[in-house]
């Protein structure tokens, strides 16, 4: 069992401590943890209130241990057309594990909140998600996976919350994966989707498009910024995987280990 998305303290939005989130996950019956804060970027903010400090992380999550579960150490890196220098830059202040790459911001709109969706239709909204994505995965290089593919469906200012229908935007997310396959990049299965709109981030038929491409690399996080959430639906995108590709991945020195289901 594995959970390669977790937010703590460090966090902006997260609610408790590395070592809070280590001892749910140790409760959960996980084997692996990746501790993945959040470093965003946007000029709308100011970055103090949507990037950590490696300081603070350090501070944070250097010398957390609890015996039996293995902690490896990351971030989730917001990718916009803009920002491959400061990510060159933050990404070289400390050793890290593994990297998400994930699209939170659209043309520096979040659209998280409802002033993105004013003057859009559902599906112009999501499209330009999409688009998005594409411009960001050209520009960039600097990360491991794509996280949670979708999350554009589960946003809480989405005026019909729901899974993605893959075949509404096919075109573009096989630009999307054949980008990351060519990159050798893998793509996240994010389990957070599952309460909000009844699916994974992305789903079935998104992973099975990624494997038919040819894509090989995938792994499994909650997303979890609390501790009542770590390892949250893991066993069952687990079952997914171990029926589609036969094997899940974590990362190590920013390199991918293949565990067989």
């Amino acid at each position: 069992m594995f959970d390669f998305h977790l937010h703590t303290t460090v966090s902006y939005d997260g609610h408790n401590t590395p070592e809070e989130m280590a001892l749910a996950a140790k409760a959960a019956g996980l084997q692996e943890i990746c501790f993945t804060d959040h470093l965003d970027y946007n000029p709308n903010y100011q970055k103090e209130e949507i990037a950590y400090d490696v300081e603070s992380y350090n501070a944070a999550h250097d010398g957390v241990c609890v015996p039996g579960l293995t902690i490896a150490h990351g971030a989730e890196v917001g990718l916009t057309p803009w920002n491959r220098e400061e990510i060159q830059r933050d990404l070289s202040l400390r050793h890290y594990d593994f990297v998400i790459g994930s699209v939170h911001f659209i043309n520096d709109e979040d659209p998280y909140f409802p002033p993105y969706w004013v003057g859009k239709d559902v599906d112009t909204a999501e499209s330009a998600y999409f688009e998005e994505t594409l411009k960001c995965l050209k520009a960039h290089d600097n990360f491991d996976v794509l996280g949670h593919l979708t999350y554009i469906g589960k946003v809480r200012a989405h005026p019909n919350r729901r899974a993605v229908a893959l075949d509404k935007y096919r075109d573009m997310v096989e630009e999307i994966m054949k980008i990351l396959i060519a990159k050798g990049k893998g793509m996240e299965i994010n389990t957070s989707g599952i309460d909000r709109i009844g699916d994974f981030l992305p789903g079935k038929e998104y992973l099975q498009l990624y494997k038919q491409l040819g894509g090989e690399i995938v792994t499994i996080g909650s997303d979890a910024h609390a501790t009542d959430r770590v390892g949250q639906y893991t066993a069952d995108a687990l079952a997914l995987l171990r029926d589609t590709f036969g094997y899940v991945c974590t990362f190590r020195d920013r390199t991918p280990v293949f565990h067989k289901l």
